[in-house]
């Protein structure tokens, strides 16, 4: 079946809008649906326990103090430390079976008789699974007194400090600020067991899972599981039925001429995108470096192999856990977007053989504009959390505090104008394939890509820390989650395309339509598949359904980005072609982003695994496999790819990138399938049998074959920092034996693709 390109780019323009509708709509109701904050929360005596404005600075200390990479709200977060919606309701149960058991018997639940202790955690279940209709709440002596303990426990855990729970000292400035947060913890706990108005679970679909409070997974979690897994099966057979239907060439390498890296001269505006590549390489390393601490912390919670003995300072008081694990999140991110900037203005040159006037300044301008955010908000993010802003500037530019979006709103907007600059120059870079083909073309496509990932950025502006936690995590995954599974998937075939065809092994109309039909598999599943992050946050149940069937769906695109990468590796399998160590790269990236955030993804996205386990440390393998595997191998391979070209032939050495390859991939998968996910399946099945709040708790991550898997990540995870050592060590040996760039670059033959420029 022959498919024009332009009907393929009709049918994305037609996915597209049916997104924005779906999204849109699910954006109005985030506002119509989310749990209420009441304005009054008394007493059985009519006394004001908690306002509304408590409530909402309650989320302001959990933001500023960065509370969300320690722990996490609503699963959501770190899993250091509890999470806080699962850890309140769990103490206000307790708390209350002992108010009753006081009470009744005169003695703690736990010393009760089997027979009492089943008539006092009935009376505190059927008092908890109620309903609200708007207005203030009332809470019963029971839960007042619950609600007071859970105050007290929280000044004693975050404001004293508890180096065996991992929590230093001060993490939260003041007792009145650490009760806050403890009411908007307790605030959160209230809305994960109350019933929405005229319905039959709670505003979490009842999640966390606390039998005591009579949260369980819902009939809708289950029907829709096999829903999904029928729909799998179905939309395989469609998507190859699709793929297989539409005649896409595959890459060829026998008996075409793929230039060589002496073949083209370089121009000053690629060397200048090369500079992108050492401070890629220096945050690379201080990730890599953090990620090792952050796994230590769970081993000895506020020691580093002894050091605090020797220096008498813990630790954990220098560098707390959440103030690394968000650098350490936030380094992830920019290393990646920095070479992905830098590749997105190196490549244009190779393929029109065209350089604007004063090009490589705008580039140097953009990356001494980088530089400044990078430094400015990692350094906002220490000083926010430690207090050196007042009032309203914690948060724009210090540490905004949500996971993926820890830096201040200055420096976000810093990042957000760094993407439209370098839109700017791509599309002064790649003006001459702009004015020669229609807007769905190659060029187009790459521009399409990135202008998403910076239009979904917007979505983080709106919101503040005074938002409904509810609709805060509605925008939040707006950002996040699309980025993954659009934005960046998009991205990546683009890129990919565009590299096959600067290499020869596709013409640019054939990559154009293999692009495009990723594209529209990329945007038709990951848009609303978002949606399954919003089943336990306070959303309206109707996301259940969506999200069920459009995460399944999402498994889809990442299969036929993986075949492709296995026709990629056939094309390059021939001894004579150049290119083959950027190829493993990029084939690399294709495997890891089919295991990462295929099958990983689509195991933990079932609605009823993900309502045990949401926020544990499968999480941790789906997104360590998916983020470094899919995106950083990418990066990577990018960056070799630009080495390779930008370096004299005979003094190009792959030896050492080499090297970094095999320790990356050994050392992911060792992190990933011989620690994190041992650690995930028992922590599965620690929520299935003791429920949610034991599988995140300390005593849980004490347990000694839990400590056994911690260490069991030693190997992999020194794989991987030795890879980033090599990698950077062969970065600074590469500097030195870099081509001259051409001073006064006329030369039309200068593009490395023979048919880029015409019309194939």
């Amino acid at each position: 079946m022959e498919v024009r390109r332009k009907t393929i780019a009709t049918a994305i323009v037609v996915v597209f809008v049916f997104n924005l509708i779906v999204m849109g709509a699910g954006a109005w109701f985030a506002y119509q649906e989310a749990p209420p904050i009441p304005e009054q929360v008394t007493g059985p005596d009519g006394d004001v326990v908690v306002t509304d404005e408590q409530i909402r600075e309650g989320k302001r200390v959990f933001q500023k103090n960065g509370l969300m990479n320690h722990g996490s709200i609503l699963g959501n977060g770190a899993y250091y430390g509890e999470d806080f919606t699962a850890d309140a309701l769990d103490l206000k149960v307790q708390h209350m079976r002992n108010y009753y058991a006081r009470e009744r018997y005169g003695s703690e639940y736990d010393q009760l008789s089997s027979a009492r202790q089943a008539a006092v955690a009935d009376v505190v279940k059927q008092e908890l699974d109620t309903s609200h209709d708007g207005g203030p709440v009332q809470y019963s002596a029971a839960e007042l007194y619950a609600h007071e303990q859970v105050r007290q426990e929280y000044v004693a855990r975050y404001q004293e400090g508890s180096h065996p729970r991992g929590v230093p000292e001060g993490m939260i400035e003041s007792p009145e600020d650490a009760r806050q947060f403890a009411d908007f913890a307790m605030w959160t706990a209230w809305f994960s067991h109350t019933d929405r108005p005229a319905g039959d679970h709670s505003f979490t679909n009842d999640w966390p899972y606390q039998p005591g409070a009579g949260n369980d997974a819902t009939p809708a979690a289950m029907t829709w599981s096999v829903i999904a897994m029928v729909l799998l099966v179905a939309g395989a057979g469609g998507g190859i039925w699709l793929y297989r239907s539409i005649e896409l060439p595959e890459p060829e390498a026998a008996g075409i001429s793929v230039p060589t890296p002496g073949d083209v001269s370089i121009f000053p505006s690629q060397r200048a995108a090369l500079r992108f590549v050492p401070i890629a390489a220096g945050l690379f390393v201080a990730q890599v470096f953090l990620g090792g601490l952050l796994a230590h912390f769970y081993i000895e919670r506020a020691g580093f192999f002894g050091i605090e003995r020797v220096f008498g300072v813990h630790i954990l008081q220098l560098l707390p856990f959440a103030i690394a694990k968000t650098w350490h999140i936030d380094l992830g991110i920019l290393w990646i977007a920095t070479t992905w900037l830098g590749a997105g203005l190196f490549l244009p040159p190779l393929l029109t053989g065209h350089e604007p006037k004063r090009q490589a300044t705008y580039v140097n301008g953009l990356l001494v504009a980088l530089v400044v955010v990078v430094i400015g908000g990692l350094s906002g993010i220490w000083f926010g959390a430690n207090g050196y802003f007042d009032g309203q500037l914690w948060w724009i530019l210090g540490n905004e505090g949500l996971e993926y979006l820890e830096v201040g709103k200055l420096w976000q907007f810093g990042i957000l104008a760094g993407f439209g600059i370098w839109a700017a120059l791509a599309v002064r870079g790649l003006k001459p394939l702009l004015d020669r083909e229609p807007p769905y073309g190659l060029a187009h496509m790459i521009l399409y890509a990135g202008g998403s990932i910076a239009l979904l950025f917007t979505a983080g502006f709106l919101f503040t820390p005074s938002t409904n936690i509810a609709v805060t995590e509605f925008w939040r995954w707006w950002v996040v989650h699309m980025w993954v599974e659009g934005a960046f998937e998009f991205f990546i075939v683009a890129i990919v395309g565009l590299t096959l065809v600067s290499m020869n092994l596709l013409s640019r109309r054939s990559a154009e339509k293999a692009v495009m039909l990723q594209a529209l598999l990329v945007m038709g599943t990951g848009v609303i598949g978002v949606s399954h992050h919003y089943w336990w946050i306070g959303m309206p149940d109707m996301w259940v359904p969506i999200g069920s069937v459009f995460s399944t769906l999402e498994l889809l695109p990442l299969v036929f980005i993986l075949y492709e990468a296995l026709g990629q590796y056939s094309a390059m399998s021939a001894d004579e072609f150049p290119y083959r160590l950027p190829f493993m790269f990029i084939i690399a990236s294709g495997v890891w982003n089919f295991v990462g955030a295929g099958v990983l993804g689509f195991f933990i996205n079932l609605p009823l695994i993900n309502y045990y386990e949401h926020g544990t440390y499968l999480t941790v393998g789906h997104a360590h496999a998916a983020m470094f595997g899919a995106f950083g191998f990418l990066a990577l391979g990018m960056v070799t790819y630009m080495l390779q070209i930008a370096i004299e032939p005979h003094r190009w050495d792959g030896s050492w990138l080499r090297a970094a390859f095999w320790s990356w991939n050994v050392g992911l998968a060792l992190m990933v399938f011989v620690s994190v996910l041992p650690v995930g399946f028992l922590q599965l099945e620690a929520v299935f049998t003791q429920g949610y709040a034991a599988g995140r708790s300390l005593a849980f991550y004490n347990q000694p074959i839990i400590q056994d898997l911690f260490w069991a990540r030693l190997p992999g995870d020194t794989l991987l920092i030795l890879g980033t050592v090599i990698y950077a060590a062969d970065l600074l040996r590469k500097r030195f034996v870099l081509r001259r760039s051409e001073d006064d670059p006329e030369v039309e033959d200068m593009a490395v693709a023979e048919g880029v420029l015409s019309d194939d």
